[in-house]
């Protein structure tokens, strides 16, 4: 009996011992370093001197601005790497080359914790400057290293006040280097001009802008990106297109992105067996002020320079992205036993009828997103396809020959009633 009693003691506190380096264990595996592919957000706040006006559901638009932090700190993803940057917080006086310089990491990019970074916050005073351009500099140099989405948030109460870096130009320099970075917009003001050049900081890289008045807004939107970021998407590859065939990159099936001038072609090459269908698209983004009256061709070519197909499209002065695709199914060929059947090089041409005004810089070029996709060809040499019709092309051929036999019924009919009432 005492025997058993002591083994029953025994295995107790083995479990326990076990329970306990489990229990000490756990926290160790919390502690390990955020993975290559975690998404990263920075939320950039202007803590400038009008930071104080008091136009937000009756409270200063600081307060609202630390509320809505506060809020959505405790609803960040744990997968998310988060910091905080602020501009214009530190200096308070009149010296413009000290003001354009003030910003700084308040919180760095890395794993949350939410009571360290609340407690960041709400030693904020608005105080100085609003250097938005630099501001944004500093965040995409926060946000570098890894190879999960990125994302800048930006909330602001007016235009950036150090020119000449226009923080517009900026973000187009932040979106050339090739990073995938997208910046993303809220205006406390709704001012026509502060819009402006928010629209144009987020559209450079992709990104959105949003008018906010109200705290919950604010909270909410902001909630929204970052979920936003930690959604899985398909990671553009960077490329770079060249001015001829010859000389073009070899691209597979996937995402690209590149950059395009106006007036200026980009070629891409894409090799298609027999019994595939390439399906290409793009989209330019007109990330400035551009005139009336532009198009977008993409044309799949031969290395011999016969054209295969072609797909385009124009807009009319709308700051937007615009698109165009194409479809060229290649057919099957017979070939010996066990041989592999040759590929096809397929040429594509990016071309853009694109003008703007004089002071319109050209560098770097409109952002563009090219999809590459491989698929099975149709089931029959015959499908239309390869005329860029698609399928429906049945339907309105059909459509045609019942129009056609109608109106010769209707011809018929119609001439038989009129001789009938002259015989009579």
């Amino acid at each position: 009996m005492i025997i058993r009693k002591r083994l029953t003691a025994g295995v107790c506190v083995a479990l326990a011992t076990l329970a306990a380096g489990l229990g000490t264990a756990l926290p160790a595996a919390a502690d390990e370093p955020p993975s290559a592919l975690s998404p990263k957000v920075e939320l950039v706040l202007d803590v400038s001197g009008s930071m104080r006006a008091r136009d937000i559901d009756g409270q200063s638009r600081m307060s609202a601005a630390k509320q809505a932090f506060n809020d959505v700190l405790d609803a960040v993803p744990e997968e998310v790497q988060l910091g905080i940057r602020t501009l214009g917080a530190d200096y308070p006086g009149d010296d413009r080359k000290v003001g354009c310089k003030d910003t700084r990491q308040l919180y760095p990019v890395g794993p949350l914790d939410r009571t360290e970074a609340k407690a960041a916050v709400a030693t904020l005073a608005p105080t100085g400057w609003t250097p938005i351009g630099p501001a944004l500099l500093g965040a995409a140099d926060d946000l570098e290293g890894g190879e999960g989405t990125r994302r800048i948030v930006l909330i602001t109460d007016g235009e950036d006040t150090c020119g000449p870096l226009d923080p517009c130009e900026v973000a187009r320099d932040i979106a050339a280097r090739g990073v995938h970075l997208v910046i993303d917009t809220l205006g406390l003001v709704p001012n026509a001009k502060i819009r402006q050049q928010l629209t144009c900081i987020a559209e450079a890289t992709g990104g959105t802008y949003t008018a906010v008045q109200h705290t919950d807004e604010l909270s909410g939107r902001v909630k929204q990106l970052v979920d936003r970021a930690a959604e899985p998407t398909v990671t553009p590859v960077a490329t770079e297109g060249a001015g001829s065939c010859s000389k073009a990159p070899e691209l597979k099936a996937g995402l690209y992105t590149d950059r395009q001038e106006i007036g200026k072609h980009r070629w891409y090459r894409v090799d298609v067996l027999p019994g595939q269908e390439l399906r290409a698209s793009v989209s330019v983004s007109a990330d400035r002020a551009v005139d009336d009256d532009y198009g977008v061709l993409l044309r799949a070519v031969t290395v011999h320079g016969r054209e295969i197909v072609r797909g385009e499209e124009s807009g009319t002065g709308r700051t937007d992205a615009i698109s165009a695709g194409l479809r060229y199914p290649k057919a099957e060929q017979d070939v010996d036993d066990g041989a592999e059947p040759p590929a096809e090089t397929v040429c594509l041409q990016l071309g853009n009828s694109f003008s703007a005004p004089a002071s319109v810089k050209t560098t770097p070029g409109m952002p563009v997103e090219l999809t590459i996709d491989l698929v099975d060809g149709p089931d029959g040499a015959s499908d239309v396809a390869a005329f860029g019709l698609g399928r429906g092309w049945w339907l309105l051929g059909a459509l045609v020959l019942t129009g056609l036999i109608a109106g010769l019924l209707t011809g018929w009919i119609s001439r038989w009633r009129i001789a009938v009432w002259r015989t009579h």
